[in-house]
């Protein structure tokens, strides 16, 4: 069982990445922020952006990380043919746990209305 995802679930060209940021509708809870907008693939996507001053490089890499395994472990839930862009934010409190992460970004797709199930 594959546990990583795959090239086409991850969006990599700066066109696509700004089409998301800018045509995609928006909703956001405490330090993450989330833009959805539809492309016109069978499958959905996902790009996650921490912004510059969240930590050193390595915990920039482990929120990505983990958003990704929400994600991937909860993709049978999401509409297809969207594309996801979230953006992580700095806050006072950096020791969440994944759960708390995960109910936290799980709570921020079902606000955004892409959660099926």
């Amino acid at each position: 069982m594959r546990r990583s995802l795959t090239k086409n679930q991850i969006i990599r060209k700066k066109t696509d990445i700004d089409n998301v940021m800018k045509a995609g509708k928006r909703q956001s809870l405490s330090c993450f922020k989330l833009s959805v907008a539809k492309n016109d693939l069978p499958y959905s996507r996902l790009i996650v952006i921490p912004v510059r001053h969240y930590g050193n490089s390595v915990q920039r890499n482990r929120i990505r990380r983990q958003i990704k395994e929400i994600w991937r472990t909860n993709q049978d839930k999401f509409q297809s043919g969207l594309d996801f862009a979230v953006i992580v934010y700095r806050t006072n409190d950096m020791s969440m746990t994944f759960e708390d992460k995960k109910t936290l970004i799980l709570d921020l797709f079902r606000k955004s209305g892409s959660l099926v199930g």
